[in-house]
């Protein structure tokens, strides 16, 4: 049976999910056929997949005391609030992605980042490539309105995946998928009502239907999920692993210390997520 695992965004939230993911490393756990990641999941898999402990939790710790990364004066700018594209440096100079050792990882499995066709607003699930496999990531985290908005790959303007399809396990299960694990940032029985940027992001692409249905509609997106995850279809096994007792991070307020508190909770998580599976 196909064994997929999800791998949720989160902005600064991801600190947990990088966390389980170094867990599976230590305890060389990693029986997945096909890996689905979304905005920050798009970037712990890929330093999970290139099999680099203690990465991932690095490059956003570097990212937190890194004055360039977020400045309030980037929002009149093009770069936005955040600025995504500093994650390029991060990942060839600071805390460098070893892209060959992910490549080599992937040669037998099927790997999808998520992102959001900003013409459309309908999802793209993109397999990472040697020439493009940053820019991909990079497309799938690009937040409108807190970051740059938009970011090119093959042709085509996208944005980040969690205003398409914020955790896909139902494409996943169309794909084939039977036994998926999902590994989550928000709590498991969480149901949302329209954010502001939501709102803001209707209005102002009031002009562009299909964008503005995007945002105007996320929240129900997100719930009918919460609905998927609650009732799958009879053949179709899924756990999820999620913060049971919260995390100090959100997506965009963040401390180096919530980091490092969020990340030793997601490796307790999963070590003991591994210890039950290999009893089982």
């Amino acid at each position: 049976m196909k064994k997929t695992l999800i791998v949720q965004g989160g902005g600064f939230r991801t600190g947990f999910t990088a966390g389980i993911l170094d867990a599976f490393l230590v305890l060389d756990y990693c029986p997945f056929d096909q890996i689905i990641g979304n905005s920050g999941g798009a970037i712990s898999a890929s330093y999970y997949l290139a099999k680099q402990y203690g990465s991932c939790v690095e490059a956003m710790r570097l990212l937190a005391k890194d004055p360039d990364f977020v400045n309030v004066r980037g929002i009149i700018r093009d770069r936005g609030y955040m600025n995504i594209d500093h994650l390029r440096s991060v990942a060839d100079d600071l805390v460098p992605f070893d892209l060959n050792a992910a490549l080599e990882n992937t040669k037998n499995r099927d790997v999808f980042f998520v992102a959001t066709n900003r013409l459309t607003g309908e999802p793209f699930y993109l397999s990472p490539k040697q020439p493009d496999w940053i820019e991909v990531v990079i497309a799938s985290s690009t937040l409108p309105f807190v970051t740059k908005g938009v970011h090119k790959v093959r042709d085509l303007d996208l944005m980040d995946g969690g205003w398409s399809d914020p955790i896909p396990v139902k494409w996943a299960v169309e794909q084939g998928a039977k036994d998926i694990l999902v590994l989550r940032t928000t709590h498991i029985d969480r149901k949302v009502v329209q954010s502001w940027p939501d709102y803001f992001g209707s209005i102002y692409f009031r002009s562009h239907p299909e964008l503005s249905a995007c945002f105007a509609n996320n929240h129900l997106k997100y719930n009918n999920v919460m609905d998927y995850l609650s009732n799958p279809p009879e053949d179709t096994n899924i756990e999820q692993l999620w913060p049971e007792d919260g995390l100090k991070c959100s997506t965009y307020s963040y401390s180096v210390e919530g980091i490092n508190s969020d990340y030793r909770y997601g490796v307790q998580m999963g070590m003991d997520y591994v210890k039950k599976s290999l009893r089982d």
